[in-house]
């Protein structure tokens, strides 16, 4: 099968938090992200040039991950208890900012569609910061504001994965469930 010729769009972005347990990572299921406006990935990591024999003798890059910054039209009350660490009170309904909240890590899930088929994406390891918010008044034309997170996604402390995609030649039971549960390698007969 061709692959795609440019990519366009940005939809299904979901996140899943996660736990790690004696060095074993445990992905909750995906929750979806409704709204998702724009995704740039920025890379981390710096180009080590080596100069030898008046030329460049050896060059060796870094993969420190992403950074990355998500437009969305809101952000879900569930990403932010469960992502930034807000809390809400039962009682009450309220939900609150503290400073010394702890964000959790989590992993992003999202797909750029393309000529032919949406490549479908998942960042293993990532962790945001608080949103920017912002407003303005109302004029004659209602602008919708979406509300910004950056985050950092680096390599998973357990295989040092950073990013994973599917490809023309994934296989339909793998691509159908990429946001059932965080897509992980299963080796036959492994653990």
């Amino acid at each position: 099968m061709a692959g795609n010729k440019v990519q366009f769009g940005l939809k299904n972005v979901h996140f899943a938090p996660y736990t790690e347990t004696d060095g074993a990572i445990t992905y909750e299921t995906p929750i979806r992200i409704p709204g998702a406006v724009s995704l740039t990935l920025d890379p981390r990591g710096d180009m080590t040039e080596f100069y030898a024999d008046d030329m460049l003798y050896y060059s060796a890059s870094s993969n420190d991950g992403y950074d990355a910054t998500l437009a969305i039209a809101t952000i879900p009350e569930k990403f932010a208890i469960d992502a930034l660490g807000e809390e809400k009170d039962e009682d009450d309904g309220v939900l609150t900012e503290k400073a010394d909240a702890k964000q959790k890590p989590f992993a992003l899930m999202f797909e750029f569609d393309g000529d032919v088929k949406a490549i479908r994406h998942v960042l293993y390891n990532c962790s945001a910061n608080r949103p920017t918010v912002s407003g303005e008044t109302t004029t004659n034309t209602r602008e919708p504001q979406p509300n910004e997170l950056t985050m950092v996604a680096s390599a998973r402390p357990t295989d040092y994965a950073v990013k994973t995609k599917t490809t023309p030649e994934t296989t339909a039971e793998i691509y159908d469930a990429w946001y059932d549960k965080v897509y992980e390698k299963t080796v036959p007969g492994g653990v």
